[in-house]
């Protein structure tokens, strides 16, 4: 595979500096800097992005005050971007930079790697941008890349599939001299070039004469992927419970999913569930816990994927005349400045809660 990627940087390069988005990471190579973007680019599009970066930047500038920061400040700026322990690994993290290096960020890819939340694509991001290190930065962009241009018949989802390429980039790497533009290249040209879903942008593309899809309209065939496992489906039904000016919380397990985090009260229906069991369930559920429903106020339903779990979620608006010591209770406007709201309640707030008296 190598000899099919010598000719990268010479065709890349170029292109890259031409074209690149002007996005804030870009603009440094502080490794502090460039690892909080990196760690919030998983799963996230680079527009949504950008405003949690500035934002998270500002209240926290370095390793040491991420290092110290409080569980629910670190959790509140992450609001809205899921997958939390991303957060959490990135406080671990800091802490091992700051108690175990002094502070200072570890510049070798097997120091990087042994650090909390950073795995083989993070330690090569990092390891490349700021250190000029010849480690490949290998996520589902590049993997694409590499495929459509090679042709690749082994499934990108194999961990010997992910090794080999790197393998095969390591080496372009190293003869290339250019590590911190090679890395960005490679992400420029998947992210918004040879796109996963609709067509490719073949016409934009540097690599297009030696592309093997290009030339035979097989891009459709490439990336190879295992098959996906279908999600599971659940029907919930939550229970924003207001007394007075103040609503029902409840804090979630500190492990497995949405761990640690702030919810409103729910409970799982029955496969099926109608909008009326919903209901019915809400109300049992404020009668069970003490809250003294008296009246439904406002109903929604939305739904909410994890990656291998559905909500169907019915949402349930209730005045209460009781406020059970079993709940955290809220103000509106600690909802918003206080506790961390994982996604999949978000929409109670925007749907249910907005212009609310």
């Amino acid at each position: 595979m190598t000899g099919a990627l010598l000719d990268l940087p010479e065709k890349l390069l170029p292109w890259y500096a031409a074209n690149k988005r002007d996005l804030p990471w870009r603009r440094t190579r502080d490794p502090y800097r460039v690892w909080i973007s990196e760690i919030m680019l998983q799963q996230t599009r680079v527009e949504a992005v950008i405003g949690y970066y500035e934002r998270f930047l500002s209240a926290l500038p370095d390793v040491q005050s991420l290092a110290e920061v409080q569980d629910d400040v670190l959790l509140k700026l992450w609001e809205g971007l899921g997958y939390y322990n991303r957060a959490r690994n990135l406080k671990k993290a800091a802490q091992v930079i700051v108690n175990d290096h002094g502070g200072v960020f570890p510049q070798t890819y097997d120091a990087l790697r042994a650090l909390p939340g950073i795995g083989p694509y993070t330690a090569g991001a990092i390891g490349s941008i700021c250190f000029d290190l010849p480690t490949p930065a290998v996520d589902g962009n590049v993997l694409r890349v590499i495929a459509r241009l090679t042709a690749l018949r082994e499934s990108i989802d194999k961990d010997k599939t992910k090794k080999d390429v790197t393998a095969a980039l390591r080496d372009v790497y190293q003869k290339s001299g250019a590590c911190a533009a090679l890395t960005q290249s490679l992400m420029e040209l998947g992210a918004c070039v040879c796109v996963p879903n609709g067509a490719p942008k073949c016409e934009r593309c540097p690599l297009r004469a030696e592309c093997k899809a290009q030339k035979d309209g097989s891009w459709t065939a490439f990336p190879v992927r295992d098959e996906k496992k279908g999600r599971r489906i659940e029907h919930r039904a939550a229970v924003l419970l207001r007394c007075g000016d103040r609503f029902a919380l409840r804090q979630r397990p500190k492990n497995g999913l949405l761990a640690g985090l702030w919810e409103f009260p729910h409970t799982l229906l029955a496969a099926g569930a109608k909008d009326d069991d919903a209901l019915k369930a809400a109300l049992s559920f404020a009668e069970t816990c003490g809250a003294k429903p008296r009246e439904l106020i406002r109903e929604t339903a939305y739904t909410h994927i994890f990656t291998h779990i559905e909500w169907h979620m019915h949402a349930f608006l209730l005045d209460c005349a009781a406020m059970p010591d079993s709940f955290t209770w809220a103000t509106r406007n600690e909802l918003e400045s206080t506790f961390a709201l994982p996604s999949a309640f978000r929409p109670c707030v925007d749907k249910l809660l907005t212009e609310l008296n």
